[in-house]
């Protein structure tokens, strides 16, 4: 008669609770944010220094969510890329 093998389980490490939002973005209280997928990457004085960075962003890394954070209106501008 054969035996049936029973499956040995380890003991599970203690539960840490994972997060269920993502991290905090450090926004500026002033100037213009570059935000790359929900993360501040740099700050621009101007908004024209800004949007140009996002734009070339874009266009060499499409896949990226690329965003313009204006810091005075607290509003976040889309950059996507241009329709041919």
């Amino acid at each position: 008669m054969r035996h049936q093998r029973t499956q040995r389980m380890s003991t599970p490490a203690p539960s840490t609770p994972s997060p269920t939002s993502r991290a905090r973005v450090d926004l500026p209280t002033s100037g213009y944010a570059l935000v790359v997928d929900g993360l501040t990457k740099k700050e621009f004085d101007t908004r024209d220094h800004a949007l140009k960075a996002a734009r070339e962003l874009k266009g060499r890394f499409p896949r990226l969510q690329v965003k313009v954070f204006d810091a005075e209106n607290k509003q976040s501008e889309t950059i996507e890329l241009a329709s041919v």
